[in-house]
């Protein structure tokens, strides 16, 4: 384990071959408190810094829920204002916060994270899973936005970048679970799979990936998400800049060398 990791109680971090494999380890159901929200952040802030993964993959132990979503006590305590010893200020002023610093810490993550989803993400839980790059999801894996039945809202725009603004509506007023078939039938999953498959699936992903320039994957994605939103013309042209920028780099030459000799690059970080 790199040097550069948090010390965290819930949030486990284990980095072979380049690829990082972040499990959520809240018994029982993994539900999101303040004190794991801020381990999530940490972690996947320290791996942004760390040049030791190139890949991370996000998990959660057993194969029965990946993520119960926030802990409505945790919640209620922030929004009441009532803080604990381990709060920020932020917290009395925008008990939000938190919860956002976690998402964009995944979202924003340089390196692409593959979610590999073993069972149930409710509400904030499918937040983690649509702020990842890839999914990968058991066949019994579940994902729903039960918020209207627990008189919270949220979740919605995150639901959008994997099934679109109608099915979002339907999945947020009916508040009831999707399966994973057909999240993959919308093409928002890489793989669906059996449970015991779940992790090699994951992991062979994640394997391909971390075989090319971590340079350019960090600038590749920074790339991709800047482009996302925007217009076919001003994201190619984006695109172009960022071509430009990652060409001064002897990583770029070495992956043009590798490929035109067929061999196995070796990156420099230079």
């Amino acid at each position: 384990m790199t040097d550069c990791l948090p010390v965290t109680r819930f949030v486990h971090t284990q980095i072979v071959d380049r690829v990082a494999v972040v499990t959520l380890n809240r018994p029982p159901v993994n539900a999101l408190d303040s004190v794991t929200i801020r381990e999530l952040t940490a972690t996947f802030n320290a791996l942004a810094r760390s040049r030791d993964a190139s890949v991370i993959v996000f998990t959660a132990p057993g194969d029965n829920i990946f993520c119960a979503g926030i802990d409505l006590k945790d919640s209620s305590r922030r929004h009441a204002r009532e803080l604990v010893e381990d709060d920020s200020a932020i917290d009395l002023l925008d008990p939000g916060a938190v919860v956002r610093e976690c998402f964009w810490a995944i979202l924003e993550c340089p390196l692409p994270v593959i979610a590999a989803v073993n069972g149930k993400a409710i509400g904030a839980g499918l937040v983690l899973v649509a702020s990842c790059d890839l999914v990968v999801a058991a066949e019994h894996a579940t994902f729903s936005v039960p918020e209207i039945k627990a008189g919270v809202l949220g979740g919605a725009r995150h639901l959008q970048r994997l099934v679109g603004p109608f099915k979002t509506r339907k999945m947020f007023f009916t508040g009831e679970p999707v399966p994973a078939q057909e999240f993959y039938r919308l093409g928002a999953f890489e793989a669906v799979v059996a449970s015991d498959k779940l992790m090699e699936t994951a992991m062979q992903l994640a394997s391909q990936i971390a075989r090319h320039s971590p340079i350019g994957l960090r600038l590749g994605k920074e790339s991709l998400s800047r482009v996302e939103d925007l217009s076919l013309k001003d994201g190619y042209r984006i695109e172009q800049d960022y071509t430009g920028r990652v060409t001064r780099y002897a990583d770029s030459a070495e992956a043009r060398q590798a490929y035109l000799n067929k061999r196995e690059p070796d990156w420099s970080w230079s």
